[in-house]
């Protein structure tokens, strides 16, 4: 979508607009368009009178077959529409900014075993022998959560401390897979009472979303594009159940 598209010069942004989170892209350039195109199609048919954001939940990197294409077109939806679309940092994109120019052999020889090296081909099919500035720049500018709480939503990458949320310790909105995140049953925090988190990071088994509690209280948006499964966009609107868009 851009700030062009029709179902924007409709909408009433004084409703609460519809939020659509992306889970882990891995280098699917061409599923994250074609995605992006579902989400513009699925507006304009059921949301048109509605504002929107989409939400990128991280892991934009690594392991698949075009890193550097799904920078750019990230970069380039964001710069022509800032105020909605919106990226957050994964703990791929951290690992990549420690190893792409450090001196410190074992934070480069990480980012590498873990999908650098496809990075890097594919950034060098492009011509260039390394990662633009620009691009590790723009990532080192991506926050690691989005809230809402107006909407009582929470978006990030990994998922967050329940007992210490909003203080979670660093890296673990990158990192965790913490079982009593998982369990939602067991959050007692104040902080996340009636609160959704919606986060990618760990691959679902089945390749479907996740959707933990009686009221949504957690969805896992990260069915494996990379690993054979499908790219996942969860919707999110002021009313009725989460709905799912896939590529």
């Amino acid at each position: 979508m851009s700030a062009r598209d029709s179902s924007v010069d409709k909408a009433d942004t004084s409703r609460p607009p519809v939020y659509y989170a992306i889970g882990d892209v891995h280098g699917e350039s061409d599923r994250l368009k074609r995605l992006h195109d579902a989400i513009h199609v699925r507006h304009e048919r059921l949301y048109a009178q509605y504002d929107y954001r989409i939400v990128h939940l991280g892991d934009y990197v690594d392991r698949g077959p075009d890193s550097a294409g799904t920078l750019a077109f990230l970069m380039e939806c964001q710069a022509a529409d800032p105020s909605r679309i919106i990226c957050l940092r994964g703990n791929h994109e951290q690992i990549m900014i420690e190893g792409h120019d450090s001196d410190d052999i074992s934070a480069r020889d990480m980012w590498l075993r873990n999908g650098g090296k496809q990075t890097l081909e594919s950034y060098q099919k492009m011509g260039l022998e390394g990662v633009p500035h620009s691009h590790l720049a723009w990532l080192e500018s991506l926050p690691d959560i989005y809230v809402k709480d107006e909407q009582k939503l929470i978006f990030v990458h990994a998922g967050v401390d329940t007992r210490e949320y909003p203080n979670c310790r660093p890296g673990r909105r990158l990192w965790t897979r913490a079982s009593t995140f998982f369990r939602t049953e067991n959050w007692d925090n104040p902080e996340l009472y009636a609160h959704t988190v919606v986060h990618g990071h760990t691959p679902t088994d089945d390749f479907f979303p996740d959707v933990e509690g009686d009221i949504s209280r957690r969805i896992n948006v990260d069915t494996g594009a990379v690993y054979g499964g499908r790219l996942t966009a969860v919707c999110l609107t002021c009313h009725g159940e989460p709905s799912f868009i896939y590529a």
